[in-house]
């Protein structure tokens, strides 16, 4: 399965089809010169880069690190009442809102038919509410019309098909990407998939909260039914619930939907076929354009045959009406103001706790940056990114390199062929920065005035069709997974890649001006977990091409599981909210990638200080300042709806946990601050994790 890994807690606007950037600095695995510490202009916060005010040193720094550094911070903000979550990562989207808006109110004085006219259009047709309403449900009348016509196994699975480049939804949802086998080549993935509601536990566990979120739920599939003139509404969503309940049921769980080996399992269109008789995948294939990939692949193996069983056991009338809701419920931001707010009370106040919804220009450029990014990306990458902030993030990139290099060989547990691999990879490891060398060509994407949902319909068939006409092309690996105001980073396992757009390096996260040690806590800490997690315990089972093959040794495995083992038992005991603990085997991934990326960091904080001490600054050592640069990238508010849905499904730990359950695991942050066995914070030497 494609295993692309992305800091969660640092919002971004739109991930986009995954994409990757070949490397504009040539990065050598010798020690790069680093800045030495001299700040080339003030701070954007502070004058070091942290503002003090923010703290709360009323708490201990081994009672409560995460309040200690962010407790000042947590007590004066709230959170806006359009969002569901808000953190530093928040404002570096404002501000990316602001250029990309310019940009779009703009760019409708472009000349017509050029790339920058159509993103006006776009904007404008989105802003247009009068057309929108006027138009009412004509434009998906098409669409509408298929889901009532379906007749026959063929026609389902039809529909099912182009619900993966249209609106909607089905049990079984297919996406193109690297072949985790063969990496020079793509692969179709088929995936769980059908859900409404946020993950399986939703419908499964009946606690008085998910009780509440199901007759929400229900309520709101009657409610947008009878916005359309369906008839029947209130029986129908009753059945599209308990079919989404059966759906659910068969689903894997998140933890067990992660795992590499279990979940490449290759067939052929007929061992499909025989497989999974329930589905008729000739049409769906040929409906989707697969016919002609060269692989398809099975996640969750054991749930698609299921699924499909499920799918020739279900009455055909309910898959109408449950398709019928999906593509309304997708469609919804695009149509009338009623449909409109309907799926916002729903899925924006309901399920995420958002008070408001957002304003309505600020709406549209979300849309644009997650299907037309690239178009607005070059504009906003000139004004917000520039030739020394990427000069300076390559050279902590070769730093955080190096560091991890020492650090393998340095570790007693590794065979010397495991060290290799490791080595291999590493070297190996391609660095994206910024924004892609090759802008993504809209030539043939048809964007129309005053034609919304046409316009977002043909936005998703223009990058299906893309990505469809490539498949059998050798992989495009100068292709970037996120446009560059995304507040966020990735690893490519597949491709043996790490991405950072340029929208997670601003400040605070990454500031030429603030001082060297802060940068390295934040963001050097940021590149370190996600080099990490080519060695976490998913990324190591791929070889330096992306390949699928596990380069260490059983003993060598057994070891670093062994460390893993503790990370997981630490975060199981977290309780976030009342009877809802962290996942600690759904997390792991992001657990060890946040203590090794600490620990590659800190390591590489040193060399770049070149054998020098570091100044005191406003009485904090260099250490110090580091892990306050660490803690303060972490802080961020959630609304409860919104966590809940996160600690049911996200392989992400809520960020206080991020910043507690690692620092406390780290020895030079104990050293830091001098913290002893009687903080509330301190875990014993042999109980802590250390996995570099």
């Amino acid at each position: 399965m494609v295993r692309t890994l992305v800091l969660s807690n640092r919002n971004h606007l739109m991930l986009t089809p995954l994409r990757a950037l070949a490397a504009a600095l040539a990065l050598s695995s010798c020690l790069a010169a680093p800045l030495a510490g001299v700040a080339l202009a003030k701070a954007v916060y502070g004058e070091w880069g942290v503002v003090q005010s923010d703290q709360d040193t009323t708490v201990k720094p081994g009672d409560d690190f995460y309040m200690y550094v962010n407790g000042g911070w947590d007590k004066r903000v709230q959170i806006p009442a359009d969002r569901a979550t808000y953190s530093d990562g928040t404002d570096i989207e404002a501000q990316a809102e602001s250029d990309l808006h310019e940009i779009a109110e703009n760019a409708k004085a472009a000349a017509p038919g050029t790339t920058l006219r159509k993103v006006g259009d776009y904007y404008a047709s989105f802003m247009d509410t009068a057309a929108i309403e006027a138009q009412g449900l004509a434009p998906l009348k098409p669409q509408l019309d298929e889901t009532a016509a379906i007749a026959s196994p063929a026609d389902l699975a039809r529909a099912f098909a182009r619900t993966v480049y249209g609106f909607g939804t089905s049990p079984i949802a297919v996406y193109l990407d690297t072949d985790s086998k063969q990496p020079g080549n793509y692969a179709a993935y088929f995936t769980q998939s059908g859900l409404g509601l946020p993950d399986r536990d939703y419908y499964l566990k009946d606690t008085d909260e998910n009780l509440k979120y199901r007759a929400a739920y229900q309520a709101y599939i009657e409610k947008l039914l009878g916005l359309a003139g369906v008839p029947d509404g209130a029986a129908k969503a009753k059945a599209i619930l308990a079919l989404e309940t059966e759906i659910a049921k068969l689903h894997w769980a998140a933890e067990d939907a992660r795992e590499t080996l279990t979940t490449y399992n290759p067939v052929t269109p007929d061992e499909l076929a025989k497989q999974a008789p329930g589905i008729d995948w000739a049409a769906f294939l040929e409906t989707a354009d697969l016919t002609h990939a060269p692989r398809l692949v099975l996640a969750e193996n054991t749930a698609i045959v299921k699924l499909s069983a499920l799918t020739a056991a279900t009455p055909m009338e309910t898959w109408k009406a449950y398709l019928t809701f999906h593509t309304l419920n997708q469609a919804a931001p695009y149509l009338p103001k009623a449909f409109d707010d309907a799926q916002f009370d729903f899925n924006g106040k309901t399920m995420e706790g958002q008070e408001v919804q957002r304003e309505r220009w600020k709406r549209a450029l979300d849309l644009i940056d997650g299907t037309m990014g690239e178009a607005m990306g070059e504009a906003y990458v000139a004004k917000r990114f520039t030739p020394e902030a990427k000069a300076e993030m390559a050279r902590m990139v070769a730093n955080l390199k190096t560091a991890l290099g020492q650090m393998i060989d340095e570790a007693a547990w590794m065979d010397p062929s495991t060290k290799k691999a490791a080595h291999r990879k590493l070297d190996a490891m391609q660095v994206m920065i910024g924004y892609p060398d090759t802008w993504r060509d809209y030539t043939r994407l048809e964007i129309k005035e005053g034609d919304l949902l046409g316009n977002v319909a043909r936005a998703y068939a223009f990058d299906w069709t893309r990505q469809t006409t490539r498949i059998a092309d050798p992989v495009d690996k100068a292709e970037w997974g996120m446009t560059p105001p995304t507040v966020n980073a990735y690893n490519s396992f597949n491709n043996n890649q790490i991405v950072f757009p340029a929208g997670i390096l601003q400040p605070p996260y990454f500031d030429l001006g603030a001082d060297m040690a802060v940068n390295y806590g934040a963001t050097g800490a940021t590149i370190g977990h996600e080099i990490s997690h080519g060695f976490d315990d998913q990324g190591r089972k791929y070889d330096e091409t992306g390949a699928i093959r596990d380069g260490w040794t059983a003993k060598d495995a057994a070891a670093y599981d062994a460390e893993a083992k503790k990370l997981i038992a630490q975060f199981n005991a977290y309780e976030p909210l009342p009877g809802i603990h962290v996942n600690g085997a759904l997390t792991q991934g992001e657990n060890i990638a946040d203590l090794a990326g600490l620990a590659i960091a800190y390591r590489a904080y040193k060399l770049a200080l070149n054998g020098k001490e570091a100044p005191v600054i406003d009485g904090l050592t260099g250490d110090q300042r580091f892990f306050l640069g660490y803690a303060m990238s972490w802080r961020s508010k959630r609304r409860e709806d919104s966590l809940r849905a996160r600690l049911a499904s996200d392989p992400h730990a809520p960020a206080y946990y991020r910043v507690n359950g690692i620092v406390n695991n780290f020895q030079p942050w104990y050293d830091a601050f001098g913290i002893g066995p009687d903080a509330k914070l301190y875990v014993a030497p042999e109980k802590r994790a250390r996995l570099w």
